[in-house]
């Protein structure tokens, strides 16, 4: 029973709060703010950006440097040459990773080896090199190795079993040498993304694939890539955008056929070089936004119900529903996204 005499417990006033100051970011964000300032001014009273020759016209009677037809023609050269090497060392690093994590000691040293030779020898320097490998032989082709050393054994000189070739000047020149070495060079960093994509997968995922009949090639493509993918997309996005910037190398090779190309060549005309340079900015800024943008969403895509109770069980449960089987037992997981078996 309670104590009518008591009297009741004070209401406590309430709190004042005062919000936390922050002066120094009001103070950062005056600099930034002046700074952006300067810049947008700069940019628009500069009268050396020229930006009549970059936009509109850059000689009587025609378009600005940046809408020009062997500009335009260059910049389908440096997207033709991005698609094809990238998927050169997409395919070909998929396959050294793989090659890479084998159990047989010799595909791993020779994946080894092909990574460290590629990863230490700058583009550049790759680009011209493969752009003066002709020099070595006078034509390649497919057919019989060894074929002219058979031939002498047998008493016969210059045997030629070759079934198809073509002039070594014509084939490593231009925008084949370019996209051979890019790609080649690019297969060897795509080789070590993949190979940490896989290792991020909890082997028992794997195990409990096996156990219920899959094969070695079964597991990786249907349980192991799908889930690395994960891990492996954001820096393949992060290649594809070097990728672009890295194509402006084969201007050594030479490729006529690329957008630095084509701009040096009105810069060497017009004897016009800041304009120039920054059109090309402009260009690869576009080009490298559009990707970000592509990323964003692949990124995504391969996300999607990731930490929401093991997607790799599910998948599991999935193909021993399709083969009729029992689904493994449903333990806890082992790691993000993993299942444990």
């Amino acid at each position: 029973m309670s104590d009518q005499n008591t009297p009741g417990r004070a209401r406590p006033e309430a709190i004042k709060a005062v919000p936390v100051r922050h002066p120094g970011r009001w103070l950062a964000i005056a600099v930034l703010a002046v700074l952006t300032a300067m810049f947008v001014h700069m940019l628009v009273t500069n009268d050396q950006f020229r930006w009549s020759f970059i936009f509109s016209s850059y000689e009587p009677g025609k378009r600005g440097v940046m809408f020009t037809e062997p500009v335009l023609e260059g910049l389908r050269g440096t997207i033709l040459l991005t698609i094809t090497s990238m998927l050169i060392g997409v395919v070909l690093g998929v396959v050294i990773a793989i090659m890479r994590l084998s159990d047989n000691p010799i595909l791993s040293w020779v994946a080894w080896l092909y990574t460290w030779f590629f990863r230490a020898v700058p583009r550049l320097v790759l680009a011209i090199l493969f752009g003066n490998l002709n020099i070595l032989w006078d034509r390649i082709g497919f057919g019989l190795p060894f074929d002219q050393q058979i031939g002498k054994l047998f008493g016969i000189d210059d045997l030629n079993a070759q079934f198809y070739s073509v002039k070594a000047s014509d084939l490593l020149a231009g925008f084949v040498a370019g996209m051979l070495a890019l790609g080649l060079s690019e297969a060897a960093y795509m080789a070590e993304i993949v190979r940490a994509g896989i290792q991020s997968i909890d082997p028992g995922q794997s195990e409990a694939a096996v156990a219920l009949g899959l094969s070695r090639g079964q597991v990786l493509r249907r349980v192991v890539l799908p889930q690395a993918m994960r891990v492996i997309v954001p820096p393949t996005g992060n290649e594809v955008i070097a990728m672009v910037k890295d194509t402006s190398l084969v201007a050594f090779v030479p490729v006529t056929y690329e957008l630095f190309f084509q701009l040096n060549a009105i810069k060497a005309r017009t004897f016009v070089v800041l304009p120039v340079l920054v059109a090309a900015v402009i260009w690869y800024l576009i080009i490298c936004s559009v990707l970000m943008v592509a990323q964003f969403f692949v990124e995504r895509h391969f996300s999607k119900g990731y930490g929401a109770a093991g997607r790799a069980r599910q998948k599991l449960q999935g193909i021993a529903a399709e083969q009729g089987g029992v689904a493994p037992y449903p333990g806890p997981t082992s790691g993000p996204g993993g299942a444990g078996t």
